[in-house]
């Protein structure tokens, strides 16, 4: 499961339960991690070892979509750094989370690459995770892609459900813009050096409401047919795939947009909202 901040009570309530971890630090907090190798030794100590054993950790994410030319991105591999540096363990690993909009190309696939205003950012970060061997994580919605150009973008392709290949690329072909989308994040990490780097998708998710195409039988569709995907991989990556479905609950105080308050598996009274034989 992956978890935005270091909540107490949640860590408290994973220890002992053998769910691997993806544990966030505020956005807020970067710049002084990254201006204060103290303040990070502190930080993976109150958070990350006053819980180990029993919490198993597997990436801590050093901010969230953060864009290039947000106030803190500058300070977010040096906070990687430091954090890296605190841990002493080579099983838990520093990465951050991107969002699709750092590249600059995307179709076909084999033209990904990162956006010239994104590569500053996204080159060093990658140096680094090149290095530690820690994989890239990325936040992954056709759905977004989808209602930002319905006119090319056919329903059925967003859903995993086109009957045929849509896309052909070389020797790659893609029926579904899950994959296309993740083979463009791949060739744009191998025109930077990170041929070697591997992704971990920490979200990826379908409103059930609020918007176009929103409902609970696409969302279901989306879901399931995610998870089945994301056992074989892309084109260009085949094999498994580690994906987060988004999010577990609705949550009420999203906005601005309805369907950001449409995303959960179950609703806020924790019943769920798809029938669970269709995950398996």
């Amino acid at each position: 499961m992956r978890i935005f901040n270091p909540n107490p009570e949640t860590l408290e309530a994973l220890r002992g339960s053998n769910i691997e971890l993806i544990i966030g630090v505020y956005n807020n907090d970067i710049e002084n991690l990254a201006n204060n190798a103290a303040a990070a030794n502190d930080w993976v100590q109150t958070n990350i070892k006053a819980y180990l054993p029993d919490v198993r950790f597997r990436y801590i994410a050093v901010g969230n979509e953060i864009k290039p030319n947000d106030p803190m991105a500058p300070y977010v591999l040096l906070a990687m750094k430091n954090i890296h540096a605190s841990l002493a363990s080579e099983e838990i690993k520093v990465s951050t989370v991107i969002d699709m909009s750092l590249l600059g190309s995307s179709y076909p696939p084999s033209t990904g690459s990162f956006s010239e205003v994104a590569t500053s950012y996204i080159n060093p970060i990658v140096a680094f995770l090149a290095t530690t061997g820690a994989p890239l994580l990325a936040n992954v919605y056709p759905y977004f892609s989808y209602i930002s150009n319905t006119q090319t973008i056919n329903l059925n392709y967003a859903l995993f459900t086109s009957p045929g290949v849509v896309v052909r690329d070389g020797n790659f072909e893609y029926q579904n813009l899950f994959a296309a989308s993740m083979d463009a994040l791949y060739s744009a990490l191998e025109k930077v050096g990170g041929a070697n780097v591997g992704v971990v998708v920490s979200e990826s998710g379908w409103p059930s409401a609020g918007g176009i195409a929103a409902t609970v039988e696409n969302a279901g569709t989306y879901y399931s047919n995610l998870i089945k995907y994301s056992k074989n991989g892309t084109p260009k990556r085949p094999g498994y795939l580690e994906t987060y479905l988004f999010a577990m609950f609705d949550e009420n105080q999203k906005g601005p947009e309805e369907t950001e308050r449409n995303f959960g598996l179950f609703f806020p009274n924790k019943q769920p909202k798809y029938q669970q034989t269709s995950f398996s």
